[in-house]
C-alpha cells in the first residue's frame, strides 16, 4: 500500500481519482491530465484507487509515459483506508464522460477533500463549490488542478464551503422536493 504520510512527509501533494476503473468514470482523462500537471509540476503524486476494466490498459500506458513513480494504481480500497485516501487528498478529480449522479465527491467533500468534476456528471448540477470542467479538457483540467495546488486559500475555500454543502444535501430533503412537485401538479389539475 502507498504510505500517503511518507509522501506528505516529503512534500508531495496528493491527486486522487477513486472509482470504477472504467469508460464511464474517465480515468483515461484523468491520466492523460495527469501527464500534463507533470510536465509542469514535479511535487505531485496521481493516485487512482478502484478496480475495472481499464486498469491494465492504463498501468501500460502510465509506464510507457514513464510515470510510474508519480502516478500510482492502488487497487480498490475501503473502510480506514478509503479515509485515509480521502484526508490524505490534496484534490479529488472526477472526470466522468457520463455519470448520472456521482456519490464520490460528496464523500471527499465530506472528509473535507476538494473536488473537480466533469460537467457530464449529475453531481455538477448540485454542487456550487466545486471546481467543474469538460471531462475531454484536459488543458483546463490541469490548469485548475495547479490553481488549486498553487493557491492553498482556494483549496481550504472550496473544502469549507464544500463540506458545509454537503452536509446540507439529504435524502429526506429530496423527497420532501419531491412531494411539494407532485402536491404542485395534482393541484394543477394534471
Amino acid at each position: 500500500p502507498v504510505k500517503l504520510k511518507s509522501l506528505k512527509q516529503v512534500g508531495k501533494k496528493i491527486v486522487l481519482f477513486l472509482g470504477r476503473i472504467t469508460l464511464q468514470k474517465g480515468p483515461d482523462y484523468f491520466i492523460a491530465t495527469a501527464n500534463k500537471v507533470l510536465a509542469r509540476r514535479s511535487d505531485v503524486c496521481f493516485l487512482v484507487a478502484g478496480a475495472g476494466d481499464m486498469e491494465y490498459a492504463l498501468i501500460r500506458q502510465v509506464a510507457k509515459l514513464g510515470l510510474s513513480d508519480k502516478i500510482l494504481f492502488v487497487g480498490f480500497v475501503r473502510g480506514n483506508d478509503l479515509q485515509a485516501l480521502y484526508q490524505a487528498a490534496d484534490l479529488y478529480v472526477l472526470p466522468s464522460v457520463s455519470e448520472p449522479f456521482g456519490l464520490t465527491p460528496l464523500e471527499a467533500l465530506s472528509y473535507g477533500t476538494p473536488v473537480l468534476i466533469s460537467f457530464q456528471s449529475g453531481v455538477s448540477e448540485v454542487l456550487s463549490h466545486a471546481l467543474k470542467a469538460d471531462f475531454w479538457d484536459t488543458d483546463e483540467m490541469s490548469n485548475k488542478i495547479i490553481s488549486l495546488l498553487d493557491n492553498p486559500a482556494l483549496g481550504s475555500t472550496l473544502s469549507q464551503y464544500g463540506q458545509a454543502e454537503v452536509k446540507k444535501i439529504t435524502w429526506d430533503k429530496s423527497v420532501l422536493g419531491y412531494l411539494d412537485f407532485y402536491k404542485k401538479i395534482l393541484s394543477a389539475g394534471y
